[in-house]
């Protein structure tokens, strides 16, 4: 009885794919995640800053791109072009750009401008 080799260069290409497109889909769900918990930082007219769940999906949507565009890279450099990784090697660069967007939002000071709701922090002398 022969034994059949698991490690087949079509069976590799797909592992890699489904694999670049994990960490793209997780990625883009957890820039969707992060954009729904922006409601965290104000209640009442009280900025009470970024959440721990804001900060989690803000930092954990990046590594999930880097992650996804390693990857594809390294199986790129290996195996060849495959098409379906190249366009998750695209969305994921788009995402990147996003996330890192949203990543600076995380750290931005209080957009009222210190006095809650009202903005008019910098209109007082």
């Amino acid at each position: 009885m022969e034994t059949m080799n698991l490690t087949t260069p079509s069976r590799r290409r797909n592992g890699l794919l489904v694999g670049v497109v994990a960490l793209t889909v997780a990625s883009a769900a957890l820039l969707a995640t992060h954009v729904f918990f922006d409601g965290d930082t104000f209640r009442h007219c009280r900025h009470l800053g970024p959440s721990a769940r804001m900060y989690v999906t803000a930092w954990a949507a990046p590594l999930c791109s880097v992650a996804a565009l390693v990857t594809c890279a390294g199986g790129i450099l290996r195996r060849g072009r495959a098409w379906p990784v190249m366009v998750c090697a695209v969305l994921g660069l788009l995402l990147l750009c996003v996330q890192v967007v949203a990543l600076y939002w995380v750290y931005a000071p209080d957009p009222s401008g210190g006095y809650d709701c009202s903005g008019l922090a910098g209109l007082k002398q």
